[in-house]
C-alpha cells in the first residue's frame, strides 16, 4: 500500500508546485498600508493619478459639517482627477434604503455624479463588501479600510499597495464584472 501511494503523493506534490507558480502574477512592488497610514497615501495616489482610477468601496462617507475630513478629501481627489482629464469609474454599495451604509453611498454618488463622474451601484441583493481602487492599470489597493471617518481615523485597518500590471489587469477584470452586473446608475 505505502509503495502506491509514495509515487501519487509526488505526482500531486509536483501537480501542487506547478499549479501554484502558474497563478502567480508578478509584482513590481508592495506596500503595507496601516491605520492611520492609508489616507495620506492614497491622496497621494489619487493625485498622481494621469489616465484612470477605478474604485468599489462597501461604505463611502461625505460630511457637510466636516470638509476637511479625510473622507471629504478623497472624494474630492476623484472629481479633481476626473477635471484634469482622468478617467474615474466608481462602483458603490447599496442595500436596503433605510440601511446607513446605502444612504451614505447614495449621498457621495449623487456628489460624484453631479460632477460627471460614473457611479453605479452593486446589485440590490449582493453585498459588495470591497474596498478597492486601481490606478493607471498599474497601482491597485485592496484591504479593509472603508472612506468614512473611523476607518480612516480610528480603526485598525490594513491594506496593501500593490505596483503590477498583472495584478491590476485581473482586479479590472473583476471590477467590469461587478461594473457589467450592476443595474443602479447614480441618480
Amino acid at each position: 500500500m505505502l509503495k502506491k501511494l509514495i509515487p501519487v503523493s509526488l505526482v500531486l506534490l509536483f501537480i501542487l508546485f506547478f499549479a501554484s507558480a502558474a497563478f502567480c502574477l508578478p509584482v513590481q512592488d508592495l506596500e503595507v498600508i496601516t491605520n492611520e497610514e492609508y489616507f495620506p497615501r492614497i491622496h497621494q495616489i489619487l493625485r498622481e493619478a494621469k489616465d484612470s482610477i477605478q474604485v468599489m468601496m462597501f461604505k463611502a462617507c461625505y460630511y457637510e459639517k466636516y470638509p476637511d475630513s479625510p473622507s471629504n478629501i478623497l472624494i474630492q481627489d476623484l472629481i479633481n482627477a476626473h477635471q484634469r482629464g482622468v478617467k474615474v469609474e466608481v462602483i458603490l454599495e447599496k442595500g436596503n434604503p433605510k440601511w446607513s451604509p446605502t444612504k451614505k453611498n447614495e449621498k457621495v454618488g449623487r456628489i460624484l455624479s453631479e460632477k460627471g463622474i460614473s457611479v453605479v451601484y452593486d446589485f440590490p441583493f449582493i453585498t459588495t463588501h470591497s474596498k478597492m481602487l486601481i490606478i493607471d492599470s498599474n497601482i491597485s489597493v485592496v484591504g479593509s479600510t472603508n472612506w468614512a471617518y473611523y476607518s480612516l481615523t480610528q480603526n485598525n485597518e490594513v491594506s496593501v499597495i500593490i505596483k503590477s500590471r498583472e495584478v491590476a489587469k485581473e482586479l479590472q477584470n473583476y471590477f467590469k464584472k461587478i461594473w457589467n452586473s450592476s443595474l443602479l446608475k447614480s441618480p
